[in-house]
């Protein structure tokens, strides 16, 4: 693979901060600074001590002609190294990251020069494991994965086969060219929304019948959360107005939680006006309780209230700010059907006078509470058919098209 063909000029201004871990292949790390400085990338090495067990500072001062880091006060001319490590960074890379790095940065350990770089950085983060089998699949690491993924870092997943250790199995650095094009694309997308705000509205509403029971949908808000977290490694300043989830945001994202229609459509309100790109991901309840019960409704005294409850229209979000849009402002919506999506998805585009619309089948195991979605992204003139793929990638080609029309 050759990964420093096609690469575009902009990448000479950016900086990729690389930490090295304490792991045998930590001598592939010279190899990757190699690779990014071929496509024009400065880089600058961050490492942990037991890194140095492998592979000496000296040779990563020689290849990137830049002071490296190893010690939180080796920097006499700077008294807080981490942070302006941190700041200088458009894209910090960790490869390879021992389960050790990594557990301390799920839990927000800093306790090194490198923890506390990336405790302190708002850079996107690039994770490339390493290490024995048994520790790659141990449930504390996947955990620590799956919970460093949830805030928006991104992976790029051991290979298998042959380890350091004579084990055979997943734990081995991913090949260089790997990490380099991985690296390089991170750096293509990181700043395409630089400058952009983005408000999305995610999960579910929930209309009260009484202070025990309500109306309400299966949406999980995986989806407007997976946008979130793209948007925000983009560059952008995201705004997520979300209703009940278990789902967490990526750190950066300012969340505002919201229970009802109503409270959702207030929200909305209030950030709409300033957004470069609206995203309406919820799903919003079409009706609520005429009233709510202040005190639970008993069934031995306030069965027919239960058996039958009136029913009022709530507000319909999408369509009510979609008619407010300014000049230089994106809408997209989402309509999740069951039958008929395409056809369906054609008449929300224009009747909500969205710019886009993501239409998607759901029900029978597809789309609410799943992490892949297969949807058509619906515009005035053209209709794209996307493969069933991971929502957070599903993401960026939802971003990518709002960037177009924007």
């Amino acid at each position: 693979m050759n990964v420093s063909a096609n690469i575009s000029t902009s990448l000479a201004a950016k900086t990729v901060l690389l930490g090295v871990t304490g792991c045998v292949a930590a001598y592939k790390s010279a190899e990757i600074v190699r690779g990014l400085q071929k496509a024009g990338v400065r880089v600058k090495v961050v490492m942990t001590e037991h890194a140095g067990e492998f592979i000496g500072a000296t040779t990563f001062r020689a290849l990137t002609r830049e002071p490296v880091a190893m010690r939180l006060f080796d920097e006499p001319g700077d008294a807080i190294h981490h942070i302006s490590l941190a700041k200088e960074a458009d894209l910090f890379l960790i490869a390879p990251c021992t389960a050790n790095v990594m557990a301390k940065i799920a839990w927000g350990i800093a306790d090194d020069i490198l923890t506390t770089t990336a405790l302190a950085t708002t850079a996107p983060l690039l994770i490339a494991p390493a290490m024995n089998v048994g520790m790659y699949e141990n449930p504390a690491t996947v955990e620590n994965m799956k919970m460093l993924a949830d805030r928006g870092v991104q992976f790029i997943e051991a290979d298998e086969g042959y380890l350091a250790c004579g084990d055979v199995g997943k734990g081995r650095l991913a090949e260089v060219d790997v990490i380099v094009a991985r690296t390089l694309e991170a750096l293509e997308v990181t700043c395409d929304l630089a400058g952009k705000r983005v408000m999305i509205t995610a999960g579910p509403t929930v209309e009260a019948i009484d202070p025990v029971r309500c109306i309400t949908n299966h949406s999980s808000g995986k989806m407007g959360y997976a946008l979130a977290g793209a948007a925000l490694r983009r560059g952008a300043q995201v705004t997520i107005l979300s209703g009940p989830v278990s789902v967490s945001a990526a750190q950066g994202v300012t969340v505002v939680p919201v229970t009802s229609a109503s409270d959702m459509l207030e929200a909305a309100r209030a950030c709409f006006g300033e957004a470069d790109i609206a995203i309406f991901a919820a799903a919003v309840c079409d009706m609520r309780p005429v009233a709510s019960a202040t005190s639970k409704l008993k069934k031995e005294t306030a069965g027919e209230s239960l058996r039958t409850i009136e029913l009022v229209e709530n507000p319909d979000i999408l369509a009510t700010l979609a008619a407010e849009k300014q000049k230089g402002q994106v809408v997209v919506g989402f309509a999740a059907e069951t039958d008929e999506v395409l056809a369906n998805g054609k008449k929300k585009l224009a009747s909500k006078k969205a710019d886009l619309i993501v239409a998607n089948h759901v029900g029978n195991g597809i789309g609410f509470g799943q992490d892949a979605n297969k949807a058509w992204l619906i515009k005035a003139n053209e209709v794209i058919d996307v493969p069933e793929m991971p929502k957070d990638d599903l993401a960026d080609i939802i971003l990518n098209h709002a960037l177009e029309l924007l």
